[in-house]
């Protein structure tokens, strides 16, 4: 364990006496590996970042969850149009569907309706705010979505049944509406009906690329929300959805979602041959697709910084038979002493994987300041998955470049290897 110890001590020195000794030679060697290393961690942490960006701004999906809607989500497939004209015709989910589903599905853990109506006009006394979404909501919406009230309360079940003119706000609803005061207690219009404020959520933040905010909504019981806008088929009807949240597995949601085609089936009484005239989507299905899309953007980082490794590779291994030849005495020397072989070949090749971590720690370090770059919402995170992956990466280079030169010091016969001037 010494003599591992002592030679690792011994290759440092050589490769920073190397380094201080042909500074600038070392530099611009060293510069391909920093570049190759910068240009795959910063493109594995931008997409990173982008991907957790865009799932956490699809978190109002809700986790584990399937939804029971009338249209199916999709663009269409194997460059075919979107079939809009299929499902126009189809019905939208129904209260009546709801409560059917709540007294019959077995493999939920929760299920809520909701339905909802963008740029509405609210008014608080001489205040108003047209970019709210009003979100007409079940009792049980607590339970399938994250509800982070920050003041105040959610509904009773008697507020939600009743059809109570009660609201909860957004932040930046309250903000606009309410500036410094409280907004418990006070009385907001929508359509010229007053709503009582019982509860204000926790500030979540402006989404990526713009997404749903629960800062911008507004929700009241779903009974409430059907008094003021028209549920069903015809011009301005609104389209409601049933949300069911799975147990915490694959195999659940797989049975969730087999259990509720046959209880829909069954409600609407469709024939064991007719095609379902409702969609179950999977909020899932969206993380899949943008997990799957940025696995091909982190290939095309590896190619873009294949090409900068490669070159940094030739320059350390330049350096390492530089370094051979300049050390030639001192390697016969080592050996005539009774130094081993081993001894020598990893010396040589410590020292290239120590010239070469120099290298993508730089390259890492760059990374690192590019992470306070301002990006709007999109917020930079250097993890450390990109940081071991990029100091594994550096060992690599350094044991491919070294090897061939650290062998030949190695293999040199002492007395050739003391007499070369």
């Amino acid at each position: 364990m010494k003599i591992v110890i002592k030679l690792i001590l011994e290759s440092f020195r050589f490769a920073w006496n190397a380094l201080k000794m042909n500074m600038l030679r070392t530099v611009l060697s060293l510069l391909g590996v920093t570049i190759g290393i910068f240009a795959i961690i910063s493109v594995f942490t931008l997409v990173d970042s982008l991907e957790r960006s865009l799932k956490e701004s699809f978190n109002f999906l809700g986790a584990n969850t399937i939804l029971v809607q009338k249209w199916p989500w999709g663009l269409g497939g194997d460059g075919e149009a979107y079939p809009w004209w299929k499902y126009l015709k189809r019905p939208h989910p129904t209260w009546e569907e709801y409560e059917f589903l709540a007294e019959n599905v077995q493999n939920a853990a929760s299920l809520c309706i909701m339905a909802n109506k963008e740029d509405i006009v609210i008014k608080f006394e001489n205040n108003s705010s047209n970019q709210g979404t009003l979100m007409g909501v079940s009792n049980s919406y607590k339970d399938v979505y994250e509800v982070a009230i920050e003041e105040g309360r959610y509904f009773t079940s008697q507020e939600s049944m009743g059809g109570r003119s009660v609201a909860i706000v957004g932040h930046r609803i309250a903000e606009d509406l309410f500036a410094e005061l409280n907004p418990i207690g006070k009385s907001l219009k929508i359509k010229g009906i007053s709503y009582y404020v019982i509860g204000k959520l926790k500030e979540e933040g402006e989404g990526f690329l713009e997404m749903q905010s629960k800062d911008d909504q507004i929700m009241i019981p779903y009974h409430s929300f059907t008094k003021l806008y028209y549920i069903g088929k015809g011009k301005g009807g609104l389209e409601p959805n049933i949300t069911l949240k799975g147990y915490d597995s694959d195999l659940g949601l797989i049975e969730l979602e087999s259990e509720v085609k046959g209880l829909m089936r069954s409600k609407r009484g469709l024939k064991p041959r007719e095609e379902e005239n409702f969609a179950i989507n999977h909020p899932d299905a969206i993380a899949n697709f943008i997990g799957a899309t940025f696995d091909i953007i982190g290939i095309a980082g590896w190619v873009i910084g294949s090409f900068s490794i490669l070159v940094g590779g030739f320059g350390i291994a330049n350096i390492m038979f530089v370094s051979v030849r300049e050390r030639t005495n001192i390697i016969g020397i080592q050996k005539s002493l009774g130094a081993k072989n081993y001894f020598i070949l990893f010396q040589f090749l410590f020292e290239s994987v120590f010239l070469s971590l120099i290298g993508g720690a730089l390259g890492i370090f760059l990374v690192y300041l590019l992470s306070f770059a301002n990006l709007g919402t999109l917020e930079l995170r250097l993890s450390l998955n990109n940081v071991f992956l990029g100091l594994g990466v550096s060992v690599v280079i350094g044991v491919v470049s070294g090897i061939v030169p650290a062998a030949l010091a190695a293999r040199m016969d002492p007395v050739m290897a003391i007499r070369t001037q």
